[in-house]
């Protein structure tokens, strides 16, 4: 039986977005507080290709900050490009927690599908 699933996801799991940086090829997420154009930001930094300023991931709040001036300091496709990673990541994390296999294919449009089965590894 197969199900099609679409993920709103907000980032809570400092493995998962460490697991998306990785995967996006990003320098590793470091703890610690950032200064942004107007202020300053605590949680996970997470570096994207391009950005001004670092985007701020407060994972205990499933809150991420960042000051990227409606496009001009940095592209949103790279925020995008991490939410969709991170719901990946976070996916596989948990299914192989319960014992699932993953198996992953990048689809034309960019999307990602993940086909989970029950009782296998991978």
């Amino acid at each position: 039986m197969s199900h099609i699933v679409t993920i709103m996801t907000q980032l809570l799991d400092p493995a998962a977005v460490a697991a998306a940086c990785r995967r996006l090829g990003l320098p590793e997420p470091v703890q610690g507080v950032a200064k942004l154009y107007s202020g300053e930001a605590a949680g996970l930094l997470v570096r994207l290709p391009g950005w001004v300023y670092p985007v701020v991931v407060d994972a205990a709040a499933g809150r991420v900050r960042y000051d990227n001036f409606d496009g001009a300091w940095g592209a949103p496709e790279h925020l995008h490009r991490l939410a969709q990673a991170y719901a990946v990541e976070k996916a596989k994390i948990e299914a192989r927690k319960r014992g699932c296999s993953v198996v992953e294919h990048a689809l034309a449009d960019g999307s990602i599908k993940l086909t989970i089965s029950v009782g296998g590894a991978s």
